[in-house]
């Protein structure tokens, strides 16, 4: 494994010692608004953003830096009270035709009723691999840290530290594994009330509208990319090789034990001619 590990930092990781690659959260330095006209904005020092949607326009935002592996922290506050029909994403993608995605959508419900937590994950221009999971918290009481560690062994997306879902590495298994595409945060909120909420039988009130996400404490252990290759840090890069402990292996079959709601690798119906092939080994 050791072996493994460090055949792929040297095909796809230059390490430039001295370069700091850990953010503390300026969305002005490390942020660009994408769309929304006024809708995002960046409050005071840089330290929050906020995404707002009417029935007008939603908004969202990119990151500056593109990225080739990483640990990525951001903290979200989701909108509150009645959010039928509203998707706040927040995920990580690359650009093409053959593009990878780790994809979050976090689908609004009336008021009283959990939001659902969407993943979903794409390699090579193919996603079809959602999970979809009811949070134990009420996500829009306070901030909640949502955690991407991508890096070659593994995708583990985490929620207040505690593992939801991973997705192994089984390139020697045939299975693709985003590893060549450089990858951009992006987020947004958006009107999706045809089929959002409960298979878009309840639809967005816009009596209730501003519709709010707010955003903070971003921060970043990952390799950059520039000029054509990803420049890592010198120092602090443990999460390169990061498994999940025992701990945290539990704690992730805690959570698909008890709060998945939908997982791809048990639909039958869905794939009657079998499951994929990283059903039967990535679990």
């Amino acid at each position: 494994m050791a072996n493994f590990i460090a055949s792929i930092l040297v095909f796809h990781v230059v390490m430039v010692i001295g370069i700091g690659v850990v953010y503390g959260g300026d969305f002005y330095r490390d942020f660009t608004i994408t769309f929304g006209d006024g809708r995002a904005k960046v409050i005071g020092n840089g330290n929050m953003l906020t995404l707002s949607m009417d029935k007008y326009s939603g908004s969202g935002f990119r990151s500056n830096d593109q990225y080739l592996f990483g640990k990525i922290d951001m903290q979200m506050k989701l909108v509150p009270g009645n959010s039928a029909g509203t998707v706040t994403s927040y995920y990580l993608a690359s650009e093409g035709p053959t593009w990878d995605e780790i994809d979050m959508e976090f689908l609004g419900n009336v008021s009283g009723d959990p939001y659902t937590l969407h993943t979903n994950i794409y390699t090579q221009g193919k996603g079809d691999r959602e999970q979809q999971f009811r949070l134990w918290f009420d996500p829009t009481a306070d901030f909640h840290t949502y955690t991407i560690l991508w890096n070659p062994l593994h995708i583990v997306i985490s929620v207040d530290r505690v593992p939801i879902r991973q997705f192994q590495n089984l390139e020697a298994h045939g299975i693709p594994f985003p590893n060549r595409h450089a990858m951009r945060i992006f987020s947004s909120i958006y009107n999706a009330d045809q089929w959002a909420t409960r298979g878009g039988l309840i639809k967005t009130d816009w009596s209730k509208a501003p519709f709010i996400a707010s955003y903070r404490n971003f921060n970043a252990e990952a390799c950059v990319w520039s000029s054509g290759k990803p420049s890592c840090p010198g120092s602090s890069t443990l999460w390169l090789q990061q498994k999940l402990d025992p701990t945290g292996f539990q704690r992730l079959k805690w959570v698909q034990k008890n709060h998945m709601i939908y997982d791809y690798c048990t639909d039958a119906k869905r794939f009657p001619q079998g499951f994929p092939r990283e059903c039967y080994t990535n679990q």
